[in-house]
């Protein structure tokens, strides 16, 4: 990418849109556009097309997205489904009519069927049925690699797609209904750890930060102990537990965002679409890139990990009435690998910087 090429980052406020801000402006990037929702609705086709019209940005990355854990993505299918595929297919279409020279849509490793060998190859995309609790949003995403893979071939344009691993890291989300595994055994742990030291003052400053279905620390004591055993958090006789869903057995693999953003500005530099399709002959397919660190745990492991970390000393308790979803999901970095790029970050080391970030914030 050229230093002085206007970049535009769609979802700027998420987990990746943010960390990619951050690593483009530290490596000497400063002609970067940012929109929230409210100033550019991404699914509103009249608007994107507008804002693409008058901006002209060069480089896009799309990492604007709706996104939750298990409990989100079943509950709210049709959500997950409409609002990713209309994003999608604005920001894509719209950028083609404007010129962009180069764009990177990411996407996740749910695309990948619910049952693949490990670890996973972009070749078994579309192989076999997907994981139903997330089969809506999973959808959405192969669609979104797909229009960039057809536009590819019908325009000539440069539309790279990226599937990252599970991420976590700087500004990801806590809200204990909507949040993936990881955040949300943090703050699970902290709230635990809060209530085995009595430190109201911190489960107070908590909820205060982030309330959960309209409580914070001003409500009652038992107000507040409610709503965080109604999530997984409690004291029973004289020590606390906290409750987790499914067995613990199925195993991820976790990536932090700063690796992950760094990543998609090394493909933006260093790819093209032409690179990956090099090894396709008659018919093009599965050009997209995992992302990942290639390696995996299992959520016991992972538990036990943050446990630590936090200094939670109760009790984990795994609720096995509730699904585990996929068991792994290992993805083979492989192809990314061989383009040059790896991830750096130890899932220790990140976890421990997350953490101090989660309490300082």
């Amino acid at each position: 990418m050229d230093k002085q090429g206007k970049i535009f980052v769609a979802g700027h406020r998420g987990l990746v849109g943010s960390a990619i801000v951050r690593s483009l402006k530290e490596k000497g990037y400063t002609n970067i556009v940012v929109k929230t929702r409210s100033e550019l609705d991404l699914s509103d086709a009249k608007a994107v097309e507008t804002f693409f019209l008058s901006e002209k940005p060069d480089y896009v990355f799309l990492a604007a997205a709706k996104v939750g854990g298990i409990v989100a993505n079943n509950t709210y299918r049709a959500d997950f489904i409409y609002e990713n595929v209309q994003i999608q297919n604005n920001v894509v279409h719209f950028a083609y009519k404007a010129g962009v020279k180069k764009l990177l849509f990411l996407g996740s490793s749910c695309i990948y069927p619910k049952n693949c060998p490990q670890p996973i190859q972009e070749d078994y995309l579309l192989t076999d049925v997907l994981e139903y609790t997330n089969e809506p949003y999973a959808i959405a995403k192969i669609a979104g690699i797909k229009t960039c893979e057809s536009y590819n071939l019908q325009y000539g344009t440069d539309f790279i797609s990226v599937m990252p691993t599970n991420l976590y890291g700087l500004n990801d989300n806590y809200d204990l209904e909507k949040s993936h595994v990881l955040p949300a055994l943090i703050r699970k742990m902290y709230l635990g750890k809060c209530l085995q030291d009595g430190n109201w003052a911190g489960i107070d400053a908590d909820l205060n930060k982030k309330p959960v279905e309209g409580i914070s620390g001003a409500n009652t004591e038992s107000e507040k102990l409610a709503i965080i055993e109604k999530y997984g958090v409690s004291k029973v006789d004289s020590s606390v537990q906290v409750k987790l869903w499914g067995t613990g057995n199925p195993r991820r693999e976790f990536l932090h965002s700063d690796d992950m953003a760094n990543a998609c500005i090394y493909i933006m530099d260093e790819v093209s679409f032409d690179d990956l399709k090099k090894q396709n002959t008659k018919e093009v397919r599965n050009t997209h890139i995992n992302i990942g660190v290639g390696e995996d745990q299992s959520i016991k492991e992972l538990a036990e990990l943050i446990k630590g970390i936090v200094g939670f000393e109760g009790d984990l308790v795994w609720d096995t009435e509730k699904p585990d979803g996929t068991y792994q999901k290992l993805l083979n970095v492989s192809k990314l690998n061989n383009l040059g790029w790896k991830a750096s970050i130890e899932l220790k080391d990140g976890i421990e910087k997350v953490f101090e970030q989660y309490i300082q914030a």
